[in-house]
């Protein structure tokens, strides 16, 4: 796979080895304090495995994780390479990760994703490549366990937009997002480039359109249940409004994706018939939800979802992915 677009070269490691097998990629925009305790988390990982560092700063301008990368790269702390993609967008800033990492490491296989905001267990990077090994499965998903800046928010790790997918180790239909993912370079080789579709860039859910493609074309996936990798979630991600964005963002998402594989008009009029038949249903399933998990902003997610999807619909859905709307 080659670069879409020109990127400097922003810091590297004083020797790269080209038969390094596993790669970890981190997409990185504004979070240099955090991407110090990433870097920190990958250091501390308990394995006898040669493995590199990817570090893309999709931050441009500020390049504000550029020191940071350095620091750890220069000290030869692990080795790897920081490239400033010059074009802003999630979508953007992982196919750099992975298009550099592919391209510096010709022998490698495994390509890992951790984001800028969490951190790795000691034993992740073993337990996932050891996973792809055992399984044969083509990608590896784990859990992404929060780490609630306000510990009175503990309540919602059983909210969707902080529990993970499931529960135990094995086989599984799909993985949905890249911020604890392993991917085999034959995945890459086989859905072409670029592999994140930017139109998700801004919107999100480029990971989730990969990971249907990827299942649509027959290929396996595995769950490592052990493979933890925690999340900082600062406060103003846990405010109601946040969660309530996250629902209609996920269904935009949602929506984009079934659209995507509807090929003709009448398949993308019974697209648009479902979502309109998801909101007397998420009335049900948000009923359900006050009942079992008796927290009312979790009971809200079905309903937010559903009306994220008909939004999307008639075109209006949140850009959450802006430049504009993260903060520093």
């Amino acid at each position: 796979m080659k670069p879409s677009a020109p990127r400097a070269l922003a810091a590297v490691s004083p020797a790269l080895d080209p038969s390094v097998g596993i790669v970890v990629c981190i997409p990185s925009f504004r979070r240099p304090q955090h991407l110090r305790l990433t870097l920190e988390s990958l250091v501390a990982q308990r394995t006898d495995r040669r493995f590199a560092v990817v570090i893309v700063e999709n931050d441009a301008a500020g390049c504000g994780s550029v020191p940071v990368a350095a620091e750890f790269l220069r000290a030869g702390r692990f080795p790897g390479l920081c490239v400033i993609e010059p074009k802003q967008g999630n979508c953007h800033a992982i196919n750099a990760a992975f298009e550099t990492a592919m391209a510096t490491f010709p022998a490698a296989d495994h390509f890992l994703m951790i984001d800028d905001d969490e951190i790795a267990s000691p034993g992740w990077l073993e337990l996932m490549v050891r996973s792809a090994e055992a399984s044969g499965a083509d990608l590896v998903g784990g859990p992404v366990q929060p780490n609630f800046d306000d510990p009175g928010k503990r309540g919602l790790r059983r909210h969707p937009a902080f529990r993970p997918a499931y529960d135990h180790s094995g086989m599984v239909p799909i993985i949905y997002g890249c911020g604890n993912c392993l991917i085999m370079r034959a995945v890459f080789e086989r859905l072409g480039d670029p592999a994140f579709d930017v139109r998700f860039n801004f919107l999100g859910g480029g990971d989730t359109d990969y990971f249907v493609r990827c299942r649509q074309a027959g290929m396996k996936f595995y769950w490592a249940a052990d493979a933890l990798i925690t999340e900082t979630v600062p406060q103003n991600r846990t405010s109601p409004s946040w969660l309530a964005l996250r629902g209609l963002r996920i269904g935009a998402i949602n929506y984009h994706i079934e659209v995507k594989a509807a090929r003709t008009p009448w398949a993308r009029a019974i697209v648009v018939a479902k979502m309109l038949a998801m909101l007397p249903l998420s009335l049900f399933r948000a009923g359900r939800l006050a009942v079992t998990e008796q927290k009312i902003l979790i009971a809200l997610h079905p309903m937010t979802v559903a009306v994220g999807s008909v939004l999307a619909a008639v075109g209006i859905e949140p850009h959450q992915y802006k430049a504009s709307k993260i903060a520093s």
